[in-house]
C-alpha cells in the first residue's frame, strides 16, 4: 500500500501531466510534447541554473545529450505561438485563481534582466529595474491579472530599443520578426491591455508607476478601451484645483478668421503641480489607512484623495479633461508626500478601496521575484527572439502551475516537491556551473 506522501506525489504528477497536455493543444508537432513537459518540469525542480544543459542533466540523467538537444530545439528554434500557449495558461489557471475572488486589476510592469555582451537580442545600456540603475541589460514588457489571492502574467514582450530596431543586421541574426518595429514602452502596453481586451479576459483596473502615468496619451488610451486606472504619476504632474477648470475658449472679436476654440489660461487662473497642491491641503483632509498585512506589521499610512481634472496640454483642446481622483501618500511626520496616483475610478469610491488599489502593484514584483530566483526566467543564455519569448512563455507556465497548486492546497506546501526528479550522476558539471551564482 502506497504511503501519503507517495500518493501526493503521484497526485500531483498526474495533474502536472494534465496540465501539459491541454498546453500541448496549442504547441503543433506531437513530438513537441515531451520537450515541452520536460522544459517546464526542469524549470520546477530545484536546481542552481534553470539553463537547457543543467535542466537536461536533472530531467534526463541517462541521456544528457539528447536531451539536451531536444530542449534546445524546443526552446530555441521550434515555432510554436507564445500567445496560443500564454492563452492555454490563461485557460487552466483563471478558474484556480477565481476562485478566491473575481479579477480585480490589470498590472502593467516592466522588468530588467541584466546581460553581458552587445549580441543578446534587445540588450542596451538602458535603466534596469533589478539593479535599480542603467545598466546593460533586457527589458520585457508584461500584462498581469490579479486579485488577493494571486497574480499572473498573460502577456510579455521584449522591448526592442531603437539602436535594435534600426539595425538590418542584428535583427536579421537574432531573428527579429520583419514586422516588429520600434514602440515605447507605454505602446507595447497599450496593445498588451487592447489584446486582452479583445480576448475576453476578465477586466480589472489598470495599474502601472508612474513610467506609465506620467504618459497623458497612455492615460488616454486607456481610458478610450473602457478601463479604469490607478497610475502613479510625479509629483509636478500638473493639475487644477478641486472645483477649478480652463476658462471656455475666449469669445469671437471679428468677424474675420475662425472663432477661437481652444480652452485659455491666465497669470491668475491656472493649474498647479499635484505637489503643490497637496501642501495646500487641510491636515485634516489626511486619514491613516491600512491597506494588508505586512510580514511583521500591518502596512499603514497617511492619503488624502481629491477629485481633479488633469491639465496636460489642455490649452490645445476645446473641452476640459473629465475629473478623476488624485490620491496623495504623506506619511506622518515625513517632510512632504511620498506618492502620488491619478484614478479613474467612480466619484463615489472610498478612502480605503484607492488606497487598496494604488498597493496593488506589490503583485508584480512578488512574481518577478519568484518566476526570477525559483523559476529562473533569467537564465536563458540564448540569445534569438524566439528563444527569448519560448523561455519566458514556459517560465510563466511553470509559474502558473505552482499558482494553480497554491489554490488547491496550503500556500506553505512544497509542491514541487512532489514533483520526483531522476537522479543526477555525482561527476555530472554542467558548462559554466562553477561560476553560477546560487540565485534560490
Amino acid at each position: 500500500m502506497k504511503s501519503t506522501d507517495e500518493e501526493r506525489v503521484s497526485a500531483t504528477e498526474r495533474r502536472f501531466r494534465k496540465y501539459v497536455d491541454g498546453l500541448a493543444e496549442v504547441i503543433g508537432h506531437a513530438d513537441r510534447v515531451e520537450p515541452l513537459r520536460g522544459y517546464t518540469l526542469g524549470l520546477l525542480l530545484p536546481g542552481d541554473r534553470k539553463s537547457v544543459e543543467p535542466m537536461a542533466a536533472r530531467i534526463g540523467p541517462q541521456n544528457v545529450r539528447s536531451t539536451h538537444q531536444s530542449l534546445h530545439h524546443f526552446v530555441s528554434s521550434a515555432s510554436w505561438s507564445d500567445r496560443q500557449v500564454l492563452a492555454k495558461v490563461r485557460e487552466a489557471v483563471l478558474p484556480a485563481i477565481e476562485r478566491h475572488g473575481a479579477i480585480q486589476t490589470w498590472i502593467i510592469d516592466d522588468t530588467g534582466i541584466p546581460k553581458k555582451g552587445t549580441r543578446s537580442v534587445g540588450v542596451a545600456h538602458q535603466y534596469c529595474g533589478q539593479l535599480g540603475k542603467q545598466a546593460n541589460c533586457q527589458v520585457a514588457v508584461s500584462l498581469s491579472i490579479a486579485n488577493t489571492f494571486a497574480s499572473l502574467p498573460i502577456s510579455y514582450r521584449l522591448y526592442l530599443p531603437q539602436e535594435w530596431a534600426d539595425d538590418a543586421e542584428r535583427r536579421q541574426t537574432a531573428g527579429v520578426p520583419v514586422e516588429t518595429r520600434f514602440a515605447t514602452k507605454t505602446q507595447m502596453a497599450v496593445a498588451q491591455l487592447r489584446t486582452a481586451c479583445s480576448d475576453g479576459v476578465p477586466r480589472g483596473v489598470v495599474v502601472a508607476d508612474a513610467a506609465y502615468g506620467n504618459d497623458t496619451n497612455f492615460r488616454q488610451d486607456v481610458t478610450d478601451l473602457g478601463l479604469t486606472y490607478m497610475l502613479a504619476i510625479q509629483g509636478s504632474t500638473t493639475v487644477w484645483r478641486p472645483g477649478e477648470q480652463p476658462l471656455p475658449p475666449a469669445k469671437r472679436t471679428s468677424q474675420r478668421g475662425r472663432a477661437p476654440s481652444t480652452l485659455r489660461r491666465t497669470k491668475h487662473h491656472a493649474p498647479i503641480a499635484v505637489e503643490e497642491l497637496a501642501a495646500e491641503l487641510p491636515a485634516a483632509t489626511f486619514r491613516t489607512i491600512t491597506w494588508r498585512e505586512g510580514s511583521n506589521a500591518p502596512l499603514r499610512s497617511r492619503f488624502a484623495a481629491v477629485r481633479v481634472r488633469p491639465a496636460h496640454r489642455d490649452t490645445q483642446r476645446s473641452i476640459p479633461r473629465a475629473e478623476e481622483w488624485l490620491l496623495i501618500e504623506w506619511p506622518k511626520d515625513a517632510p512632504k508626500p511620498r506618492k502620488y496616483w491619478l484614478c479613474t475610478a467612480n466619484h463615489d469610491a472610498t478612502l480605503a478601496s484607492l488606497v487598496t488599489l494604488a498597493q496593488s502593484r506589490w503583485r508584480i514584483e512578488r512574481d518577478y521575484q519568484e518566476l526570477k530566483d525559483e523559476i529562473g526566467l533569467n537564465h536563458y543564455e540564448g540569445r534569438s527572439w524566439r528563444g527569448f519569448h519560448h523561455h519566458a512563455t514556459l517560465c510563466i507556465a511553470a509559474y502558473a502551475f505552482l499558482i494553480a497548486e497554491r489554490g488547491a492546497f496550503s500556500p506553505s506546501a512544497d509542491i514541487r516537491a512532489r514533483l520526483r526528479q531522476p537522479k543526477v550522476s555525482d561527476d555530472f558539471r554542467p558548462r559554466g556551473a562553477s561560476g553560477a551564482r546560487r540565485t534560490s
